[in-house]
């Protein structure tokens, strides 16, 4: 559903475009035929603007496709609520290190010949009421199963979903093959060749974040019988479930990390899902200071991120200095953008993403008193934060006025800010640049996190709840620290945040003042660890072994 192509592209909200974008680029670098597949977003995501207080205002974010992708003369259409929809598309090519090309193909219907209501399908991402996202959703898997045809990609081997947005586009498989044998009633045999053609990513732990729409508004929009067909192979259950369409027509469904992929067995228990850990494309998210100095040290990782491995042998000195390079960077963006002018040498704290209520970014300001301790006695603290809130999302809204609270009953003490409109630049400013990187999701909700694996990229250790990615990259006091542990009850917010300000007071300050030399070589492990593994090149790897390739194990559910 989204995609984040270029930061002045405004077709992405989040890690989930991000991915989608680090994929395709690695993709295109290890010279994988592959072709992407989304809508074009008009008026983007939205523009965010925040007040005095934290209130977040949304305003349409103005592009014009036209400065970025190519306009492709052919149309592909579907029917929608009894009426044609005209699909055009434009094509972005994604070029990789070895020359290769991965194209991305971005729907739109915003046509002359289409209806007044059907125009601004491809206007707005995640906006809209259950009628319009349902369209939307149509227009993405039927819509671009029938534009990779229309384009030139009609021999594909493997459709891949990331998350259940586009999983239609199994529907739209199932029907091609009932025409092909003039038949109205599938067999095992249909579906189970439908299930060979698809590969299924999820990416939430949460059930409410899984799209779901009443069978009667499915038919309305996709017709009586398209309904009638997916129930008698999927159970609809009175209701079009899009995450279990996609689980029933996939050989192959991951989550991304390999604790999702435990949370995920149990929310689809008649499901085997297997578990391929997110990453990042490691060129795109390290910082020029660092690609200097892995160019001087390790050349060889632009081409191969396994030889970031090799970061083990590089002084930490040389880190440290590089580190500093970014952060200046960071710090001088800061004080142009907003006039704020922060301190170099103060030990500053990151954390920008989704803002959403499960992310708990107050949960850093649960004692004031003891936060400004810390600052006066160990030493100084600065915090930046960032992130939207979706415009419905009146929790994530109320997440960032605390922040706001927070600052000003700080103010004096220890600088916090909170920077608007937050995209793919200030993404790379703020993991190159802060010292720390702070992660405090609700467990068990995080399903992955991208964010803390930027960090790494660039020696930024992670101080984070142990869920999602930071599971499996956490060594303790090496590649960075963990905020409580595992074993603590789900709902335990009272041991994670003494155990976030202990960290904070007896060991991350005390050794960024008192031996830069030791938390250069955490930064040094962070990238030796994490930077070589949590990538989109291995990841992209992992996909081609596990589920693209032919000889791939053919373990999808039967029921």
């Amino acid at each position: 559903m989204e995609i984040a192509l270029e930061s002045a592209i405004p077709t992405y909200s989040g890690g989930l475009g991000v991915l989608a974008g680090d994929t395709l680029r690695s993709a295109a670098d290890l010279s994988v035929p592959m072709a992407g597949i989304t809508l074009l977003a008009r008026k983007g995501y939205f523009r965010q603007r925040l007040d005095g207080a934290g209130n977040q205002a949304e305003e349409p974010e103005a592009w014009d496709p036209a400065d970025h992708f190519e306009l492709l003369p052919r149309r592909a259409a579907i029917s929608l609520e009894g009426r044609q929809v005209q699909i055009a598309a434009w094509r972005y090519l994604v070029r990789g290190l070895s020359g290769s090309v991965v194209p991305v193909y971005l729907l739109d219907a915003a046509l002359p010949e289409n209806d007044p209501q059907d125009r601004d399908l491809t206007d707005y991402l995640y906006g809209g009421d259950q009628r319009y996202r349902l369209r939307q959703e149509a227009l993405l898997g039927l819509g671009g199963l029938e534009m990779l045809d229309v384009v030139g990609h009609g021999e594909i081997g493997i459709y891949h979903m990331n998350e259940g947005h586009s999983s239609l586009l199994t529907l739209g498989l199932l029907k091609r093959r009932l025409q092909a044998r003039n038949a109205l009633e599938p067999t095992p045999d249909d579906i189970s060749a439908v299930r060979a053609q698809c590969v299924f990513t999820t990416h939430t732990p949460v059930p409410a974040g899984h799209d779901k729409f009443p069978c009667e508004m499915a038919s309305r929009i996709l017709g009586d019988a398209d309904v009638e067909l997916l129930h008698s192979c999927a159970g609809l259950d009175g209701y079009l479930n899009m995450t279990y369409v996609a689980l029933r027509f996939s050989h192959y469904v991951n989550g991304v990390a390999m604790h999702h992929g435990e949370v995920s067995r149990g929310m689809f228990p008649s499901y085997p899902v297997h578990a391929i850990t997110n990453g990042v494309h490691a060129m795109t998210w390290t910082s020029p200071p660092f690609q200097a100095l892995y160019d001087r040290h390790v050349p060889e990782w632009r081409r191969d991120n396994r030889y970031l491995r090799y970061a083990i042998g590089i002084p930490p000195e040389e880190i440290v200095q590089a580190h500093q390079l970014s952060k200046q960077r960071l710090l001088e963006k800061v004080r142009s953008s907003t006039g704020v002018s922060l301190d170099e040498k103060a030990l500053t704290i990151g954390f920008a993403r989704r803002a959403t209520q499960y992310k708990r970014p107050h949960l850093l300001f649960s004692s004031l008193d003891r936060l400004k301790w810390i600052a006066a006695n160990v030493g100084p603290l600065q915090v930046l934060y960032a992130g939207k809130a979706h415009p419905a999302d009146n929790g994530g809204k109320e997440a960032i006025r605390t922040v706001f609270e927070a600052a000003a009953a700080l103010r004096g003490v220890i600088p916090v800010h909170y920077l608007e409109n937050y995209d793919m630049e200030w993404a790379k400013l703020l993991t190159g640049g802060v010292d720390l990187w702070l992660n405090t999701p609700q467990r068990p909700q995080e399903a992955s996190g991208t964010s803390g694996m930027k960090a790494s990229l660039n020696g930024v250790p992670s101080l984070s709840i142990l869920d999602g990615w930071w599971i499996e990259g956490c060594i303790e006091g090496v590649t960075g620290w963990a905020i409580g542990s595992e074993e603590l009850p789900l709902d335990d917010a009272k041991d994670e945040i003494d155990s976030l300000y202990l960290k904070l007071e007896s060991v991350i300050v005390p050794m960024y003042y008192g031996h830069p030399k030791r938390f250069g070589e955490i930064m040094r492990s962070a990238i030796t660890f994490n930077g070589s593994f949590f990538n989109t090149e291995r990841m992209v790897e992992q996909y081609l072994m596990n589920a693209y390739s032919e000889d791939r194990p053919q373990s999808a559910a039967s029921v």
